[in-house]
């Protein structure tokens, strides 16, 4: 499986509860932090949700 770069970009304030419980299972939660995590479906739907705040890359 491929790895993606997901890194926070803007900030999680004023976002709604929801988008902050993402980025926390996303393991970020400050500005340019940085996590690596296995392309899944799961995945893909955690990152539509938080698409304007991070920015996502390949890692391979």
């Amino acid at each position: 499986m491929a790895k993606l770069k997901i890194t926070q970009t803007r900030s999680q304030i004023g976002q709604s509860e929801r988008h902050r419980g993402t980025l926390r299972a996303l393991g970020l939660g400050k500005i340019g932090r940085s996590a690596e995590h296995a392309e899944s479906p799961q995945l893909a739907g955690m990152l539509r949700k938080v698409r304007h705040l991070v920015r996502v890359e390949d890692a391979s």
